[in-house]
């Protein structure tokens, strides 16, 4: 904050819309520049959708976002996040999921650990396991600095055009032919289709599945279903290790608190409680943002981490957009396919086939989905608004992680839910807020018997809770699926994937921008680059 400036001030330099982790990235390096920054969120805590919040009294959960796992390593450390107080534990196993014959496989973190674990399933597939691994990994790499700088901008008709197609190029100095037509298969491909082809054992296979698709819409055997194992397999964590997953001492709210910290320490302001109805455009570029009570807040640039609809259908008045920009935005798939099922029990969850010389940080994370089949099957029924009977559902005793999150004797199982719908065929979903969470407890007591007797509170945010409480529009926790035609240079729409807006002066800083979903502060810390650039050109030094 400059000189002078107090909370009531009403002209900053720059505004972000949204103190989910992206907009706090974005505000931390544009308060890093010298800007006068404010942070402007609509609920009464930051953090957006990675917050640690209570449920019941003293016991502490992360609601939506569960696991870090791409968090990039450059935000970490410019913005010095350990500092802050950010601290994870990487999850060992990183992948671990029950069978219904009662046998639980880890995924442990030590390549010849996993090695070895896999063998007694099968030796075959076990030996094609670090064949596989060294040829996702050696591709992620590939695909690694594109995370950290806006897409190209693919227009053959100006210089900057040929520039980013010769960058991008760059890029890829060095790759094989081989590399080449196996990067295009993961682009395009099925998950199915490659498991099938590498692996003999279903439950291989399954292992493999439980680190992907997740949130997006498809089932394994969909095309363009394999590029998550190598998004999986990009470095997070403090040590930019690849395919890093960890467990946030703290809960997930921890990172954002680390960022909001950061962010007050380089100047920035930060606002609860303020939510903004309206963007105001004058002359072709954004000048202030309009609070629901009226008030304006102006600013020379402003940046919005509410998802691509809420920015461009909710917050701008469709005549100050182009017709054709407005038309590819409303065409974005959202209809987010998945939910959260959190819970306080008053016994440890004991999973069936669990080591009984198992750590607690072994007894933590558990995948409950049998097969590739049972996955294709329950997409087949959710993506006709039916709510699948059987889900596949991620449970995560958060309380073995980390005790701090619960009293003695209570603990913490949060719990991802895929397949659903957010358009239900019938009813609605504060109708069948309860037959999901009822579903999801039935699904966890095939593998954990003792789990629905020892319910001492629970929470179930349906895609439509995920909408409401969160902003998340249609409930997508990605800001727009994870699709192909939604990627790289394609997303939010063609022809504005860098950040930039056709409003002058407004950028996308949330998922909805490249890369993406995940907690990874990448969209943010990219936006705030690409808006900083600008401004270091001089286009917004005027009064705004």
């Amino acid at each position: 904050m400059t000189a002078g400036q107090t909370k009531t001030n009403s002209t900053f330099d720059a505004v972000v819309i949204g103190g989910g982790h992206n907009g706090l990235t974005a505000a931390a390096y544009l308060a890093r520049a010298g800007l006068s920054t404010l942070v402007l969120e609509r609920r009464e805590i930051i953090g957006g959708c990675c917050v640690t919040e209570e449920i019941a009294p003293g016991c502490r959960v992360s609601t939506t976002s569960y696991i870090a796992s791409m968090l990039r390593p450059e935000v970490i450390s410019e913005l010095q996040l350990a500092e802050h107080g950010l601290r994870m534990v990487p999850c060992d196993p990183a992948i671990q999921v029950a069978f219904p014959d009662g046998q639980v496989v880890p995924w442990w973190v030590d390549r010849e650990r996993a090695q070895q674990e896999f063998s007694k399933i099968s030796a075959k597939d076990a030996s094609r396991f670090v064949q596989v691994d060294d040829q996702l990994k050696a591709l992620a790499r590939y695909l690694q600095p594109f995370f950290l700088e806006p897409p190209p901008e693919v227009d053959p008709s100006t210089l900057n055009g040929w520039a980013d197609i010769f960058r991008v190029g760059k890029r890829f100095r060095g790759i094989s032919k081989s590399e080449i037509a196996q990067l295009i298969s993961f682009l395009t491909g099925s998950l199915g289709e490659f498991l099938d082809h590498n692996y003999e054992s279903e439950k291989i296979k399954t292992l493999f599945l439980a680190n992907n698709v997740y949130g997006k819409h498809g089932g394994p055997y969909q095309p363009g279903t394999a590029i998550g194992l190598l998004f999986h397999l990009l470095s997070g964590g403090d040590h930019a290790l690849q395919g890093f997953y960890g467990h946030v001492m703290g809960g997930m709210g921890s990172i954002t608190q680390a960022l909001a910290a950061a962010a007050r320490m380089l100047g920035a302001e930060i606002r609860t409680s303020a939510s903004v109805a309206r963007i105001e455009v004058r002359n072709g570029r954004a000048s202030c943002v309009v609070m629901e009570d009226g008030h304006e807040i102006r600013a020379r640039i402003i940046l919005s981490n509410a998802d691509p609809k809420r920015t461009f259908l909710k917050m701008i008045d469709a005549k100050d957009l182009p017709e054709d920009f407005l038309f590819a935005i409303r065409g974005i798939k959202m209809d987010g396919p998945c939910a959260k099922v959190n819970l306080v029990l008053s016994q440890e969850p004991r999973f069936t086939g669990t080591s009984p010389q198992a750590t607690p940080l072994e007894r933590t994370f558990y995948t409950l989905v049998p097969s590739l089949e049972f996955a294709e099957r329950c997409y087949d029924i959710a993506k006709f608004g039916e709510i699948p009977e059987e889900l596949w559902v991620d449970c995560v005793v958060s309380s073995n992680a980390d005790s701090s999150l619960a009293p003695p004797g209570k603990h913490i199982l949060t719990c991802f839910v895929q397949y659903v719908p957010y358009h239900l065929r019938e009813g609605s979903w504060d109708d069948k807020r309860e037959l999901l969470g009822d579903r999801v407890i039935r699904k966890i007591a095939e593998y954990a018997p003792n789990v629905p007797q020892t319910i001492v509170a629970r929470q179930v945010l349906t895609p439509l809770d995920l909408e409401r409480t969160y902003g998340l529009t249609e409930g997508n926790i990605f800001h727009g699926d994870l699709r192909l035609e939604q990627l790289f240079f394609m997303r939010p729409v063609a022809g504005w994937s860098q950040y930039r807006t056709p409003v002058d002066g407004l950028y996308l800083c949330g998922a909805g921008a490249h890369p993406g979903g995940g907690v990874t502060g990448a969209p943010g810390r990219n936006a705030a680059h690409q808006a900083l650039r600008d401004w270091k050109k001089g286009r917004f030094k005027r009064a705004a």
